[in-house]
């Protein structure tokens, strides 16, 4: 009854409805045999779209983002001076007059004041500025404070609009370049954060506080299904590689 559920609510999933959709037009197509190169054009969109939204895939291109970071040892011997965690995004609801952190965003929050609370940093930089009224490092702050980080610890970074620049302004925040700087991100934006933060700083210290990847079920047969979960992981992916490639001809 469980995988009949699960497939249940599989098969509400957006994309796997396009899916079917587009499966049927090729085969209306196929029937009609009216234009071939149509049908070879959707044939190809249909292959890529299932590649693009199985879990396979996904989790393959998660994990060569992310591999590096799985076991990560502790600062020995060392307190880290500097917690930075990044921002993921934000975004204004004005039927409550606020503006809140994306789920990324929570999510490297929490793990930052986890690990500033257990190596006893100096201080909590919160990074980004984002699009919403409210810059996402004011909006992390925020959330900082109340969940017990001493507000005369927190630091805001409200300028900085990508990795690239989150790097820029924390070189401008503290002169000395031997500290001990803690980075809070998704896994899979991390090799990149690292690369940027050390052109700076000699003593990084990574703390992923998510990971895209997930070790497969070889059981799950649903894994195979179109989803939209899938597609976002993918897509997510896709950028972070573009985003990494871009930076190393921007070094050039």
């Amino acid at each position: 009854m469980e995988i009949l559920y699960q497939l249940c609510k599989s098969f509400i999933d957006p994309v796997l409805i396009i899916f079917i959709l587009l499966l049927v037009a090729l085969v209306l197509c196929y029937i009609g045999n009216k234009n071939k190169t149509g049908i070879i054009v959707l044939g190809l969109a249909i292959i890529l779209m299932y590649a693009l939204s199985i879990a396979p895939v996904a989790h393959y291109l998660a994990y060569h983002l992310e591999k590096d970071y799985f076991r990560i040892p502790a600062p020995a011997g060392k307190n880290i001076d500097v917690i930075v965690v990044l921002g993921g995004g934000a975004h204004d609801i004005t039927a409550v007059d606020g503006t809140f952190a994306s789920e990324s965003s929570a999510a490297r929050l929490l793990h930052a004041v986890k690990v500033f609370n257990k190596y006893g940093a100096k201080y909590f930089v919160c990074a980004g500025k984002g699009t919403a009224k409210l810059a996402e490092g004011a909006v992390m702050a925020q959330t900082a404070a109340a969940l017990g980080v001493p507000q005369d610890k927190i630091k805001i970074d409200d300028k900085s609009n990508n990795t690239f620049e989150h790097a820029v302004e924390l070189n401008k925040m503290f002169k000395d370049k031997s500290i001990y700087v803690g980075i809070v991100t998704s896994g899979y934006h991390m090799k990149r954060s690292e690369k940027e933060f050390k052109k700076y700083f000699k003593n990084i210290i990574v703390l992923p506080a998510s990971y895209s990847y997930s070790s497969p079920d070889e059981k799950d047969v649903l894994k195979y299904i179109p989803q939209t979960a899938a597609l976002n992981s993918t897509a997510t992916s896709l950028r972070e590689f573009i985003g990494a490639l871009w930076y190393e001809i921007k070094d050039i």
